[in-house]
């Protein structure tokens, strides 16, 4: 049967070309296609406990962070994912990671997935790469971004509310991670609506 409804973003438009580089407002940070060079950096980002124990996935040497790394720059090819490297625009210093993750260009729809590297959290970096994201996101044409996290990681929940995604609701026992099924709140920024 014929789909009746046409494509929100058309195929090809991210594909067509390079993965963009973004820069915060105040021009303070810049969010830039994840190369080989970074594998360390996002290896050294899995040894974290804080990280580790919102992500259910783990990374336990450099050719897993390269594989990543390569399969960064596939899924921007295949247009279902994006992800970025967080870094300070004085010095490159990595910061963390800001993705699209399960992007859905006939509906314009894309979760939200990131982290921080612990030297930069409280900073406010997350928001405002956040806030960066989201601007380029809608630019684009996405149509509906949403962010969900455990509703026990408050901090997750803090970055949400101060890059305008607010609270759409709970899903209940919704994600599984090592130490069991979390509650999942649910945040949302809809393309034309204030947040």
């Amino acid at each position: 049967m014929p789909i009746e409804t046409k494509h929100t973003i058309t195929p090809g438009t991210l594909a067509s070309a390079r993965q963009p580089t973004l820069r915060s407002p105040d021009g303070e940070l810049v969010l830039r296609r994840p190369e080989f060079g970074d594998a360390q950096t996002v290896h050294d980002a899995f040894q974290d406990p804080v990280l580790r124990r919102w992500h259910a996935r783990s990374m336990e040497s450099l050719d897993e962070a390269r594989a990543w790394v390569e399969t960064a720059h596939e899924t921007w090819r295949r247009e279902t994912a994006a992800q970025w490297l967080v870094t300070r625009a004085a010095d490159g210093a990595p910061l963390g990671r800001m993705a699209l993750r399960a992007m859905d260009l006939m509906e314009g729809l894309a979760e939200i997935g990131y982290w921080v590297l612990p030297e930069a959290r409280g900073r406010g970096a997350a928001p405002r790469a956040l806030a960066t994201l989201t601007d380029w996101a809608f630019g684009t044409g996405f149509h509906r971004l949403e962010l969900e996290h455990s509703t026990r990681n408050e901090p997750s929940c803090r970055v949400a509310h101060k890059a305008g995604y607010p609270l759409e609701g709970t899903r209940l026992s919704s994600a599984l991670h090592t130490d069991g099924w979390h509650d999942m709140h649910v945040h949302v920024r809809i393309q034309g609506l204030s947040s």
